[in-house]
């Protein structure tokens, strides 16, 4: 446990202070009754009660405002907290090819333009992250239930380089695995280092509460393998749904100099779907990122988190308070 305010620790010296007056108090009545006992007093000082019982009242009532003097200095400590969430890593085909126009303005505007209707419609119990890749991988916004972060992240992708598809595939998981940990994300990690040695296999269905919505024109021209990388996806229970941006018959584009002719490549993107147990869907489909959300399973997890537990201890002081102060008008007719 840790304190926003440690100096009000100081102010538990009143605690003993009040435990010193309180023995104080009870010398001089026992000295009362020593004197007086003859004539009865003792049994009405006493109140007829065990010793423990006479006490017992001012000691809830000390041990009330330990707690309140703890809560003053506003303590925060770690609490496991249980809540229903999915998580859905965006990744991003960012490669020249995205430049084209066979979809108006652009394939990238495309993909920005699916990707904002799909964040806007999520609940803010699934955790959304942005993977960008062309001829490497790197996560650019970790898995967070800030929307506003994501769209930010989204609208500073740009086209350029070549396409590798697994290393999209494999950042993303790294992304899963780093939130799945409680870190923070390999931000800058190039997800081509993580082709070898392969990643570790996790139990089926470790990770069946997220998935990875994979938005390119499928044109894979740089290794890794993009089927490896969605067998290892399977094998932790990702599901990778592919979002096709582009048409079928493609459109030439002028890099440095040369006409490069690009086009949808469906067929990679629905292998990679099937080999997930997700699905395929062209960006043209105005219900398809529905659908996709259809298929998020959320699931109930817990997880750690650093929180301030003032009110709590203010409460519990309180109830103590109430307890102290029943039993002392239970047994003794008076407030302690």
């Amino acid at each position: 446990m840790s304190f926003i305010w440690p100096a009000m620790l100081g102010s538990l010296l009143i605690v003993p202070l009040l435990a010193a007056l309180y023995a104080r108090r009870q010398r001089q009545r026992q000295r009362l009754a020593a004197r007086y006992g003859s004539l009865g007093l003792a049994q009405a000082v006493s109140g007829g009660r065990l010793p423990w019982q006479r006490h017992l009242p001012a000691g809830l009532f000390l041990g009330g405002l330990t707690i309140l003097m703890i809560a003053l200095a506003r303590p925060e400590a770690t609490v496991s907290l249980p809540r229903v969430e999915g998580t859905v890593l965006l990744a991003f085909d960012a490669s020249g090819s995205m430049a084209a126009t066979d979809i108006e303005p652009t394939r990238m505007d495309a993909a920005k333009a699916a990707a904002r209707a799909f964040v806007e419609r999520q609940p803010e119990s699934v955790l959304i992250g942005v993977v960008v890749f062309s001829d490497g991988g790197i996560t650019v916004q970790p898995p967070t239930d800030n929307r506003g972060e994501v769209l930010t992240a989204i609208e500073r992708l740009n086209p350029e380089r070549g396409t590798s598809l697994g290393s999209g595939i494999l950042a993303a998981l790294s992304a899963l695995d780093a939130a799945t940990a409680g870190g923070a994300g390999e931000g800058g990690q190039n997800a081509s280092a993580l082709v070898t040695p392969a990643p570790t296999p996790f139990p089926d269905g470790a990770y069946s509460s997220a998935m990875i919505v994979l938005l390119t024109d499928g044109e894979n021209n740089i290794a890794p393998d993009p089927l490896a990388a969605a067998r290892a996806a399977a094998e932790r229970g990702v599901r990778i749904y592919t979002v096709g941006v582009g048409s079928p018959q493609g459109a030439d584009l002028e890099i440095e100099g040369f006409t490069v002719h690009t086009q949808l490549d469906e067929a990679l993107l629905q292998l990679i779907a099937h080999a997930t147990g997700g699905a395929y869907y062209n960006a043209q489909d105005q219900d398809a990122l529905r659908a996709i959300y259809a298929d998020i399973n959320p699931q109930l997890v817990v997880k750690p988190e650093k929180m301030e537990v003032t009110s709590l201890l203010a409460g519990a002081s309180l109830l103590v308070w109430l307890i102290g102060s029943a039993i002392s008008l239970l047994w003794f007719g008076r407030l302690p």
